[in-house]
């Protein structure tokens, strides 16, 4: 398994970043609210934020007149 022990971080702690991160957009705090500090994991956090705010926005934009041809 990847683990950097000297760093910090492994598999499970970078996945568990991320699965916070995405449900820290979703409920809508902003990106700014990361409680991580070392780069490798903020990295994970950051990508699972991005990650829910692009549903959240594509949901936002589904309308009924852009699915009409």
């Amino acid at each position: 398994m990847a683990t950097d022990t000297g760093l910090g971080w492994g598999v499970e702690s970078l996945n568990k970043a991320y699965r916070q991160g995405y449900m820290a957009a979703s409920i809508g705090l902003p990106k700014a609210r990361c409680p991580y500090r070392g780069e490798v994991v903020v990295a994970a956090w950051e990508a699972g934020w991005d990650d829910a705010e692009q549903v959240v926005r594509d949901a936002t934009d589904d309308d009924l007149f852009s699915r009409i041809a």
